[in-house]
């Protein structure tokens, strides 16, 4: 089960990347494991030496009555304190942020989240990435016709 943030990969382009656990509460676990959750719009932010993501939708676990959390809470991902003082480093410079890229369960039953240091584009290279878009989808499909010949 994965959950792309497709937006993030429009709006920015990826610096450097690191892979983060994720600290959740109650039933999330199960919400996520179920593919109800979502990236879209959520970011990442430094306070006091740990990392947070914020705006992460979480659906609310169907069985889980009362003990369900907050669907749009703050999340804590846990880094190492080096790779923490890195990012908070590299934030510093304007125009740079850590967005999650990728929420995903791992082998071992854990959540984990892809997290990127990015940049924003400008117009014009949102422009040239949908221009690569349209050409890939023109020669898959121009490929696809061939073979049918």
């Amino acid at each position: 089960m994965q959950v792309r943030n497709k937006k993030a990969q429009f709006e920015y382009a990826f610096l450097d990347s690191l892979t983060a656990g994720i600290a959740l509460t109650g039933t999330e676990i199960k919400s996520i494991r179920g593919g109800k959750a979502s990236l879209v719009d959520s970011y990442c932010t430094i306070e006091r030496g740990e990392v947070w993501v914020r705006n992460m939708y979480v659906a609310p676990y169907f069985y889980g009555g009362l003990t369900n959390p907050a669907t749009r809470r703050e999340r804590k991902l846990l880094l190492r304190k080096r790779e923490i003082a890195r990012l908070q480093e590299a934030v510093k410079t304007p125009g740079l942020t850590i967005v999650p890229t990728l929420l995903f369960i791992d082998e071992h039953g854990r959540a984990k989240v892809d997290i990127a240091l990015a940049r924003g584009k400008k117009l014009y290279d949102k422009r040239q990435s949908l221009r690569e878009k349209e050409d890939r989808r023109e020669m898959d499909r121009v490929s696809k016709m061939s073979r049918a010949i």
